[in-house]
């Protein structure tokens, strides 16, 4: 694989039109979240995550590692699915946690991308081999951008406002 410039945007206006798809399992997931945690969670609509997408893609460092792993997963398969499943559970991982941000988020991506990922129906969301059905990557690759933009966006309360952890500059009183 060759990742240029030209690839990054190529998977960037990839990743923009895949709202359609990624949207609804981002809010089916942070549906899932809510209720498990008793949280009411803003649902996100498909310009909000456009344009999140815009903001990830236009930092070149992030951006091209989402746009690589982004051409993995979407091109990944594995004879018998079953056998690959390490690799594509780890690069979706990774692309929840890139896509996400830094440390605490990033962690959060990952472990969210794992809920997503069991919701996700390959076959329905994926583009099509030869044989008709999704390739290996293609749930993978979905349930990680739900899981890294519904991270990312607003909407959790707990991340609303001034946490109450932060300590002021200059004080330790």
């Amino acid at each position: 694989m060759r990742v240029t410039p030209q690839t990054v945007r190529d998977e960037h206006a990839w990743v923009r039109d895949r709202a359609d798809v990624v949207v609804p399992i981002l809010n089916d997931t942070r549906d899932r979240l809510g209720r498990l945690f008793d949280a009411d969670v803003d649902a996100v609509a498909p310009d909000a995550y456009r344009r999140e997408v815009d903001a990830v893609f236009a930092d070149g460092e992030v951006a091209v590692n989402v746009a690589g792993c982004v051409a993995l997963l979407r091109d990944l398969d594995v004879e018998g699915d079953y056998p690959g499943f390490v690799v594509d559970e780890a690069l979706g991982r990774e692309l929840a946690a890139t896509v996400a941000g830094g440390r605490p988020l990033s962690l959060l991506a990952q472990a969210t991308f794992h809920v997503a990922d069991v919701h996700v129906d390959r076959d329905a969301t994926a583009e099509t081999d030869r044989d008709g059905a999704g390739t290996a990557g293609a749930d993978d690759l979905d349930a990680a951008l739900a899981a890294g933009f519904q991270t990312r966006l607003p909407g959790w309360d707990w991340r609303e406002g001034e946490s109450p952890f932060a300590v002021e500059a200059g004080g330790s009183e």
